[in-house]
C-alpha cells in the first residue's frame, strides 16, 4: 500500500473536467429560464450595496439566503452528489450559510458602499458566467450563474459581507468553499482555478484593513 503522502488531490477526485462541465451544462438546461430571474436577483444585491438602506439590505440578505439554500439542494444534493461523494457535506455547509444570511436580514447592518464590494458582486453577476467562453470546448451552456451555481454565488456573498462589515464567522464557509473549489479546479487543470481563492484572500485582506482603520480611528478620536 502506498504511503498517504504519495497521494495528490487528483487521486481523490472521481471525475474529469469533461464530466464536471457536462454536469453544469445539464444543470443549466434544467434550470433555464431561471437564469433571467437570477440576473434580476443579482442586480437587487448590487443595488443594496450601491444605495444602502435597511430595506434594501434586508431584501439582499434574503436573496442571498435563498441562493445559498437553492444551491445546497438543487446543485450539491441533486447533481454534484452524482460525481462527488463530498457533495452532501457541501450541501450541509451551504444550508448553514443560508440560515446565517437569513439571520442577517433581521439585524441592522453597518453598510459601506466602496468600490471593492461592488466590484466583487459585479464580477459574480456579470463577469463570472463569461469564463465559460474562455475555456476550450466551453460555451454559454456551461456558464456558472449567480444564484444557480455555487462559485458566483459565493463570490457575490463575499462582496456583500465586506460591504456590510459582517462578523468573521459569516466568512468561514464562503472562504472555505473558495479554497475547496480552487483546489478542485486546479486539479482539473482549469485555467481560472486561481481566481476564486485570490479574490477571497483579497476580500479578507480588505476586511482586516478596514478593521484596523476603524481601530486607529477610535483610538485617535476617543469619545468624551
Amino acid at each position: 500500500m502506498s504511503e498517504w503522502w504519495t497521494y495528490s488531490l487528483f487521486d481523490f477526485l472521481m471525475f474529469s473536467s469533461r464530466s464536471y462541465y457536462r454536469l453544469i451544462e445539464s444543470y443549466n438546461e434544467t434550470m433555464w429560464p431561471a437564469h433571467l430571474l437570477a440576473l434580476v436577483a443579482g442586480v437587487v444585491v448590487i443595488n443594496a450595496i450601491a444605495r444602502p438602506s435597511q430595506r434594501a439590505q434586508t431584501t439582499a440578505a434574503l436573496v442571498l439566503a435563498a441562493a445559498w439554500g437553492w444551491v445546497a439542494w438543487a446543485y450539491h444534493l441533486e447533481r454534484y452528489a452524482d460525481i462527488n461523494t463530498a457533495a452532501p457535506w457541501f450541501a450541509a455547509a451551504f444550508t448553514v450559510q443560508a440560515l446565517l444570511m437569513g439571520a442577517m436580514a433581521s439585524r441592522p447592518i453597518n453598510a459601506a458602499a466602496t468600490r471593492m464590494p461592488l466590484s466583487l458582486v459585479g464580477l459574480a453577476v456579470f463577469a463570472y458566467p463569461l469564463l465559460a467562453l474562455a475555456r476550450d470546448n466551453g460555451g454559454w451552456r456551461q456558464a456558472e450563474v449567480f444564484g444557480i451555481a455555487p462559485n458566483p454565488t459565493v463570490l457575490a456573498t463575499l462582496g456583500v459581507l465586506l460591504a456590510w462589515r459582517a462578523p468573521m464567522i459569516l466568512w468561514l464557509i464562503p472562504v472555505s468553499w473558495c479554497l475547496v473549489s480552487g483546489a478542485t479546479l486546479m486539479t482539473l487543470k482549469i485555467g481560472h482555478a486561481w481566481l476564486l481563492p485570490a479574490l477571497a484572500l483579497s476580500a479578507i485582506f480588505a476586511r482586516l484593513m478596514r478593521n484596523r482603520a476603524g481601530d486607529i480611528s477610535s483610538t485617535t478620536n476617543p469619545r468624551s
